[in-house]
């Protein structure tokens, strides 16, 4: 994610008459027997695009949920009220809620995949939204072949009859997008709908929500944890921590000087485009409340390095200001006042995360060296489209390369070939000068030592079933390696010892992904391979697991394969970059050369796609 710098495109204040169209009041949600929202209050006013932003666990998608009646089992609303054009959501029965969900108000989730039927063809499952509300078949096709068009998807007479696994990850949330317009709806509530999505898609798809805001009139409540996301598209935002509300302001106001001490930490820990590469990130420290906490005074406070002696023991108060450009608010003891957020410093992070700057370059000799390889899938001798064509790559300890590119670049397929895990059609991988296919048994367990892969969702690559310490045990085991380094992995990616007894469900996003580092440290790596270490991490935790990165560098000498669509991320962690388009590197350079003055048009559409 790029730091935020507002442009006017994506911030215009726009002038909003007349009353607002979603009105939520003092609302309270129950998960179990915990609460979760706490008394939260927002508007949305017609033809407004509010950003509602937070880590994981602030809220935000039951805060969604609840104004659309959509709560999962075992969760509740229990308090407030919620009106849509002045009538209480809440208290509407049923069948009159079902009318208003579709027709009223549309939804788009977060993964396209889990809402799409595989079996049945994407036109068809648009015509039926449509048909669900009273449209005739034919009346039903025709809406569903505009939407298509109207979202972008070319040839949409052709393309009607496809089913979800024939587009690819953008297409297929144009699609939900589509799905969700379908009956006009006044109001789009969109669940983080460009996550994990390459920086070219994701300005597509925000350009897309802003356009058919600005063609239909329709308000837009926009929730995620990406503040360039916000940068781009939102007129309002809102700050959610811990179930409540920390601030709300104009988007543009709001990320040139923000009032709150949690919303100028997360400015302050996105890195920027073109901020100094290879220093450390500033990061917030410690972890949000669990479910159920409710810690006395300001939720913040634990982690906040400007809190005050009220702030442990009173909540703050909501404090409202307004002049000539808008009006905004915010619930904070000790403001930031007269600095902006890079002037702001959190609370510290845990020793081991504190990172220096990058390990300079050294002339270390390539151990992991990949050469004009070739992949494709597909049957028969000549296979489909190369999923890789022709690339070259070389990582020695101590250095880091990074591979940029969007989605179906062949950026995971290159990181499964170098650990060997799938053989190309031509070229090799060699590893301390031994290729893949020429080693079996003893011989390739001692490559694999030699170059570890981190996974990009750690929550599927550990074990449930395996505390941390058996998860870290294993791989010693299986390498024939002394056991008593537990200890010492923890500490070196800054767990605490107590890490080592939970098991996988216990953690956070961010600890696990440095228990999945510290496995693959285990047996002594020169050189890992990282395929999107942090694509669906939070911003403050995201910036915790890149300064762990750059201190294992320098304090370990280990080596750096990083896989990434963010380009900000790979510019200040790389010395090397490789940008990959259908397969094939189109650009290599250093990576301060490559950003600052990139030659090949692709890139160039890359970084200015990021930088918006």
């Amino acid at each position: 994610m790029t730091a935020p710098t507002p442009t006017p495109a994506a911030t215009v204040e726009r002038p909003r008459p007349g009353p607002p169209l979603l009105e939520v009041a003092g609302l309270r949600v129950t998960a179990g027997p915990h609460q979760v929202v706490h008394g939260v209050d927002f508007t949305v006013r017609p033809g407004e695009i509010l950003g509602l932003v937070g880590e994981s666990g602030s809220g935000k998608t039951l805060t969604a949920l609840a104004a659309n009646r959509m709560l999962p089992p075992g969760c509740r609303t229990t308090a407030g009220t919620v009106r849509l054009d002045g009538a209480d959501l809440l208290t509407l029965p049923e069948p009159a809620m079902r009318a208003v969900r579709g027709r009223r108000i549309g939804m788009v989730f977060q993964d396209p995949l889990a809402y799409l039927n595989p079996r049945m063809p994407i036109g068809r499952q648009l015509a039926e939204a449509a048909r669900v509300h009273g449209a005739s078949r034919t009346e039903a096709r025709a809406r569903a072949l505009e939407l298509l068009d109207q979202v972008g998807i070319p040839e949409p007479a052709r393309r009607y009859r496809d089913r979800p696994h024939e587009f690819s990850g953008g297409m297929r949330q144009r699609v939900l997008i589509a799905m969700a317009m379908t009956n006009r709806p006044e109001l789009l509530i969109a669940d983080e709908p460009t996550t994990a999505l390459d920086p070219t898609t994701q300005a597509d798809i925000l350009d897309l929500l802003v356009r058919l805001r600005d063609e239909t009139g329709t308000a837009v409540l926009l929730i995620t944890h990406d503040l360039g996301v916000v940068t781009r598209t939102c007129d309002t935002v809102q700050v959610m921590y811990a179930g409540r509300i920390a601030e709300r302001a104009p988007a543009k106001r709001l990320l040139a000087a923000p009032r709150h001490r949690y919303t100028a930490g997360l400015l302050a820990a996105v890195p920027r485009l073109d901020g100094p590469p290879g220093l450390p990130l500033t990061v917030i420290g410690g972890l949000p409340p669990a479910a159920g906490e409710v810690p006395p005074g300001c939720a913040f406070a634990p982690r906040c390095a400007a809190a005050a002696a009220d702030c442990g023991v009173t909540a703050p108060g909501w404090v409202t200001e307004a002049d000539g450009a808008g009006e905004r608010g915010y619930a904070c003891h000790v403001p930031v006042t007269g600095a902006t957020a890079a002037a702001v410093e959190p609370a510290a992070a845990e020793p081991a995360a504190v990172a220096t700057a990058a390990a300079p370059a050294t002339a270390a000799e390539p151990v992991l060296v990949a050469e004009k390889l070739t992949v494709r899938y597909g049957r028969g001798r000549r296979g489909g489209a190369p999923a890789l064509d022709g690339v070259s790559l070389a990582a020695a300890p101590g250095r880091a390369v990074g591979v940029i590119g969007e989605s179906g670049s062949g950026k995971s397929t290159l990181a499964r070939a170098l650990l060997g895990l799938l053989h190309p059609r031509s070229g090799t991988v060699r590893v301390g000068g031994r290729a893949w296919s020429e080693v079996t048994g003893a011989e390739e367990r001692a490559l694999r030592r030699r170059v570890q892969f981190v996974f990009q969702d750690p929550y599927a690559s550990l074990s449930p079933r395996m505390t941390v310490r058996q998860a870290l045990t294993e791989p010693l085991l299986a390498h024939g390696l002394p056991l008593g380094r537990t200890d010492e992995l923890v500490e070196l990616v800054g767990l605490p010892a107590a890490a080592l007894d939970a098991r996988p469900h216990q953690l956070s996003g961010g600890q696990r992904q440095r228990v999945a580092i510290a496995r693959a440290l285990a047996v002594g790596p020169e050189v890992l391979v990282a395929d999107e270490p942090t694509s669906a991490l939070d911003v403050s935790v995201q910036a915790q697991i890149l300064n762990l990165l750059l201190d294992l560098r320098r304090r370990t000498g280990v080596g750096l394969v990083f896989i990434s669509h963010d380009l900000a991320l790979v510019r200040h962690l790389c010395d090397e970059v490789l940008v990959m388009r259908h397969g094939r590197v189109v650009e290599q350079a250093p990576a301060e050369r490559l950003f600052t003055a990139p030659e090949h048009p692709y890139t160039r559409q890359l970084i200015a796609a990021a930088a918006h």
